[in-house]
């Protein structure tokens, strides 16, 4: 039976899910009923006074892990569980839980989960008293100490109470603006129920206060959190600052604007909550009011934000100016804004630029200015400034490049396109047909229509469920806190949220939402950041409602006239080592119905989808790529938000070349390989194929063996069954992975199969770039990669065929150490082999079936044998892309840095007859050793006589450039072991060790200054972060970048169903991860090199007119250009290089981190660290004397 993890975050765009473990070890909790886990690490004796000498922890624990297991068993025990309401199903006692861990009490779920039946003739022994005893004294001094914590929060409340009370009082004799936004009762198919809902939803206008204090105190447990509270003031309210501003806008996003500023003013009323208020939140209170008109409250506002210490900005003038412009406001007061803007240095002609202003606002803002000033008038835009960066001088100092976009399409064509995007993103979800052939039967149909009416009859039921709760939790003190946000939107767009109906949130209502409010648009057009608890509680209660509601007839399959309803979703534990972990549980017949029911379709989020029409430019880093889906133009975790804040405060011209990159790439145009397609669909719907990595289907996975035992089986037998069934679950869980994520690749590639595409381009924090679209694009797997091609052709020319030939023997792998001549030539030996792959793919020689990357080899053979078949080939309009990639190329970075002659020989930066390969170089190097430790008698030398190979050393070579560390090379070399069938299993534990010390200290060997260079890097960065600080630097094009290593913060959230756990690892109110921190400097600086690098070939790549797209450090264009590119790709490296890069980085570092203690009249002052730090981030690695200009003559560079 299939088991559906909870996922807390259904209203977040995130895939990964929430629910992991439920509590953390050793974490306080108010019950073991919400799902806590529990570890211990000693045995237990159940003899009595041995029980009564142990500790309350240890006690405690044994008996929650007892408990949890008896419920375990009740729950897989009980075959059909009713539940009333989430809400009615107390939680049981201690004494009752104590009594069923023991076996006293028998627990059946008849009618109500919450039955307890004692079994007759058992009686409480004395030790189990005790235990009773003592836990309820534990439970009680726990409550003590919470009530005590919260005492602050109280009084706290209690002053915003007077606060508010008094502010009331002073403003009662001004005109107040009534709350203009009352909840609506829903229309259409909820009339007939709208006057029960009015009661409770249409003119409830409780304190905010006490919702926003509510979501504070679910917070609940915070673990490893700050104990030196030496964090900055802002870094230590963050998390409140965003909860308060994500309450503001909840409130004003319902016009409740009195509302609003009564919250902001009471926490204005005492000093510890003003320092948690921020610009924006004044900000968007001011933005509101204007629209209103109400020049008295932006007064008020104003003299509030004074007091405060904070400076008005842009956001806030534009906002006094529009509302004076829409009341037509006195000369003199005007005037005096005006004044006071200077007063703030602040210049009028930019609140035409830089304050975003719509189209409204620029008139009520113009019209009040010119009252004053009455020739007046905003001066055109200025010209953007030219990057600084002096590697783009030249790029931007030229003629402009080609337009936008790369493809030439007629204007109506462009037009056309972009309304079917904009149709689809409108629609937010898109259904297509799946490419799997499943047969239609008779029952398959009758599956399909009554699984169609069960979730007509669930839509009704939710509706009326959420009604309810959202009642109750608008009268319960306790579960107020969502209340205000489940009033965002109608109650029906909830439940289509949790059907995931295709209606849910088109773009007409959010337009209608904003035509229907008074308040700024920026609320609807901007993408708001709730805070992670928020959604996790908003998701949980979903959830929750989902469990409570929906039910299906207990006889689907029978004849039975008695039909009973049964929950459709059970929440249920299961244990992973000794932690408890919550599951939502379908029904065994409700899986039955969906297998019968056999859908033939498959419905995406729009924004996981493939482009239509060219993606909107970036222009910022708030703007690009989707038409209307909001998309993060640094994609980073949930709850991450440092990226963002560096790119906003970063000077724009400073993130142009970027920009531009992300374009670029964004703007090739794709469309399908037909041909190709169709083989793979046909061979995916014929049971697979292991050797062209197609995932067979479902049926073929193994059948684990029956777990029984005859009664003389020795514990070796068992152990070794256990081994085989878990394997063969594994086995199928990876084959439906596998074949789930093929299914969904070929399924979109089928839908495209007639469109010409685009994949918009982000990047990571590193810089790296990738396409949004995840599960179809150019990054994918080989079969993925075949299926692709250039929608834009361009002639072969004169040295186009013969690329494609020597593409197609890369693809093969089979003469990776020849010269590019000898693959050439090797291409035209198999000519035959190509044209008969080509032409009889399944049913000919089958060449290309036996080479390293089949399907891509395929697509190749068929495009030669196309050009060479046509009258004239260099006229051949070709759309495969060949690629160049680069020889290891991270390597490739360190040599250039430090000027290694010996590691730049070794990646190919020298020029040579034939490629070189390290990998070869360190395996010969590896084994000249192990043969001298063989002389010598080592044992595991000799057993390693032979086994030495270019594959077994590749993979630790290649990552030891990205920071893999000894542990994780031998773990590497061990699988390779493992693979090997003549290796002796016995050895391979010390084979490994052994063979990983050998790989590093050759690496070592031949990369002296490699490891100088990583040597430094990681030493710069241990010092930053255990100075408090992360590590920062800015990439020679101008990209800032920060690694979000924090230390891991766990917080438990409470629901009715189970406790939720919510893992931050970058909270940047925590302390720096320093071991993550110094691993991950080397690497990740190493990445943003290359990031680059690819971005500045595909500048000038496109300035000669180029099409061109990279997957990392793989960059690919069409055959005719190949040669254009490799030379534009090593005269950029060559640039990049040739700028004191290290010595940058050590400034830039020196001057961020060491320009407090820099600033000391004399070297005395400074302590031992201060001094070690700032001697370690001077010290600069010295350089070799490689000549850079050798790379520009290297054919094997990129190859």
């Amino acid at each position: 039976m299939s088991v559906l993890r909870l996922r807390a975050s259904l209203l977040s765009r995130g895939t990964a899910g929430l629910g992991r473990a439920l509590r953390p070890e050793g974490s306080a909790c108010p019950g073991p009923e919400k799902g806590a886990s529990w570890t211990w690490g000693r045995s237990y004796s159940v003899n009595a006074p041995e029980q009564d000498r142990r500790r309350d922890a240890g006690q405690v624990e044994l008996l929650e892990v007892l408990e949890a297991r008896v419920r375990q068993l009740q729950t897989e025990y009980v075959s059909e569980v009713t539940v009333n309401r989430v809400e009615v199903a107390p939680l049981r006692t201690g004494s009752q839980k104590d009594l069923e861990a023991l076996g006293l009490v028998e627990d059946r779920a008849k009618g109500d989960a919450s039955s307890v039946v004692p079994v007759v003739g058992k009686t409480r022994s004395r030790w189990v008293e005790k235990l009773t005893q003592e836990k309820s004294d534990l439970y009680k001094r726990q409550q003590h100490l919470e009530v005590r914590l919260k005492e602050e929060t109280f009084c706290e409340s209690q002053i915003k109470k007077g606060v508010r009370a008094f502010l009331s009082r002073k403003l009662k004799s001004t005109k107040r603006m009534p709350d203009t936004g009352k909840e609506k009762a829903d229309i259409g198919e909820e009339t007939a129920v709208a006057g029960q809902e009015t009661a409770h939803d249409t003119v409830r206008q409780e304190p905010f206060q006490k919702a926003l204090k509510v979501l504070e105190r679910n917070k609940t447990y915070v673990v490893d959190s700050d104990p030196s509270g030496q964090m900055s003031e802002v870094l230590r309210h963050s998390g409140k600052q965003l909860l308060l501003l994500s309450c503001l806008e909840c409130l004003l996003s319902q016009n409740r604007l009195t509302q609003a500023s009564d919250l902001l003013l009471s926490y204005f009323g005492h000093s510890g909550g003003r320092r948690v208020l921020t610009l924006p939140m004044y900000n968007c209170l001011l933005k509101a009011w204007a629209k209103q008109g109400s020049l008295h409250q932006i007064s008020t506002l104003f003299s509030v934000m004074n007091e405060s210490g904070l400076t008005p900005d842009l956001v806030s003038y534009a906002s006094v100016l529009e509302c004076m412009g829409r009341v037509n406001a006195d000369f003199k007061i005007i005037e005096s804004c005006l004044k006071q803007m200077v007063t703030d240095g602040l210049q009028l002609e930019n609140l035409f630029h830089k304050g975003a202003l719509h189209k409204q606002e620029r008139m009520m803002v113009l019209k009040a200015i010119q009252k004053v000033e009455p020739g007046f008038s905003p001066p055109p835009a200025s010209s953007h400034k030219i990057a600084i960066s002096p590697l783009l001088r030249d790029f931007y100092s030229k003629e402009k490049p080609a337009s936008y976009p790369k493809l030439p399409l007629p204007l109506l064509e462009l037009q056309k396109r972009f309304q079917q995007q904009l149709t689809l993103e409108s629609a937010m979800t898109i259904t297509i047909d799946s490419v799997e052939k499943t047969p239609v039967t008779k029952n398959s149909c009758q599956a399909r229509n009554l699984l169609k009416d069960l979730k007509s009859q669930w839509r009704k039921a939710l509706l009326k469920t959420f009604r309810e709760t959202k009642a109750h939790m608008s009268t319960q003190h306790s579960q107020a806190s969502l209340y205000p946000y489940l009033c965002l939107l109608k109650n029906r767009d909830y439940v289509d949220l949790m059907m995931q109906l295709d209606s849910c949130l088109p773009r007409e209502f959010w337009e209608s939402l904003e035509s229907e409010a008074t308040i700024s648009s920026d609320f609807f057009t901007q993408e708001k950041v709730w805070p992670d608890v928020v959604l996790v509680q908003l998701g949980t209660h979903l959830v929750e409602v989902l469990v409570q509601a929906i039910r299906m007839p207990n006889n689907l399959f029978s004849s039975q006239t008695e039909k009973r309803l049964i929950p459709v979703l059970y929440h249920v534990y299961s244990f992973l080592s000794v932690k408890q972990i919550g599951f939502i549980k379908p029904h065994p017949a409700f899986n039955q119905l969906v297998a019968e029911a056999a859908c033939t379709k498959l419905t995406f989020d729009s924004s996981v989808m493939p482009m239509l029409c060219p993606p909107k430019p970036w222009t910022s880093p708030v703007f690009g790529a989707y038409v209307l889906h909001p998309t993060k133009l640094m994609r980073c975790l949930d709850g991450t938000v440092q990226h963002q804040q560096q790119l906003e405060n970063c000077p724009q011209e400073h993130l142009h070349s970027v920009l531009d990159a992300l374009n670029l790439l964004g703007n090739c145009a794709w469309k399908v390989n037909q041909p190709v397609l169709d083989l793979i669909i046909s061979i995916f719907n014929a049971k697979g194929s292991k050797k062209l990595d197609v995932p067979p289907p479902m049926s073929e996975a193994p059948i684990p063996p029956s777990y029984q035992f005859s009664k003389d089986a020795s514990s070796l037998e068992k152990s070794r069954l256990r081994r085989e069934i878990a394997q063969c679950h594994k086995t199928t869980r990876e084959m439906y992975s596998l074949r789930t994520d093929a299914l969904y690749k070929l399924s979109i590639a089928h839908h495209l199969r007639d469109q010409i595409f685009w994949f918009p381009h982000n990047m990571d924090f590193r810089g790296r770039t990738y396409p949004c679209p995840p599960h179809f694009n150019h990054l994918g797997s080989d079969m993925t990669r075949a299926i692709l091609l250039f929608a834009e052709g361009k002639p072969l020319g004169p040295s186009g065929l013969n690329w494609l030939k020597i593409h197609l023997i890369n693809l093969t792998g089979l003469k990776k150490r020849e010269s590019l001549k000898a693959r050439l030539a090797y291409a035209n030996e198999i000519l035959e082999d190509i044209l008969d792959s080509a032409d009889n793919p399944l049913t000919g020689r089958k060449w290309w079936m036996d080479v390293d990357e089949p399907w891509q080899a395929l697509a190749c053979c068929m495009e030669i044998a196309n050009a060479v078949r046509s009258p004239d080939p260099t006229a051949y309009v070709s759309h495969l892309p060949v690629h160049q990639d680069g020889s290891c190329n991270g390597l490739q970075h360190y040599a250039a840095l430090g000027r290694d002659v010996i590691g730049a020989f070794s990646v190919n930066l020298m020029p040579c007859d034939v490629p070189q390969d390290v990998y070869s170089g360190v395996a010969q190097l590896v084994e000249e050793q192990r043969k001298r430790d063989a002389a010598k008698g080592s044992s595991i030398a000799q057993v390693l006589e032979g086994f030495i190979s270019r594959k077994l050393v590749k993979q630790t070579v290649m990552t030891v450039v990205y920071g893999v560390t000894h542990y994780g090379g031998r773990l590497q070399i061990e699988k390779r072991l493992k693979e090997l069938d003549d290796f002796p299993k016995e050895h391979v534990w010390e084979a490994s060790i052994y063979l990983s010390q050998l790989v590093f200290t050759s690496l070592g060997e031949m990369f002296s200054g490699t490891r100088e260079i990583q040597d430094w890097l990681t030493r710069s960065a241990d010092c930053i972060s255990k100075s408090g600080s992360s590590v920062q630097w800015v990439t020679p094009l101008g990209l800032p970048i920060i690694q979000p290593y924090h230390k891991t913060q766990k917080t438990i959230v409470s629901g009715s169903l189970q406790s939720l756990c919510l893992m931050r690892y970058s909270d940047v109110s925590q302390k720096p991860n320093t071991l993550k921190q110094k691993n991950a400097f080397p690497p990740n600086f190493i990445h943003s090199l290359d990031s680059t690098h690819m971005m500045l070939t595909a500048l000038y790549c496109h300035r000669k007119g180029l099409t061109f797209v990279s997957v990392h450090d793989c960059f690919w264009t069409h055959a005719s250009t190949v040669d254009v590119m490799n030379e534009v790709c090593r005269e950029q490296f060559v640039n990049l290089h040739s700028q004191p890069i290290l010595q940058e980085l050590s400034r830039y570092l020196v001057q961020k981190y060491c320009s407090k203690f820099q600033s000391h009249d004399s070297p005395k002052e400074m302590s031992i660290k201060e001094k070690l730090m700032l001697r370690t981030l001077s010290h600069v690695p010295e350089r070799g004397n490689f000549d850079l200009q050798n790379v520009k003559k290297s054919t094997y560079f990129f190859s």
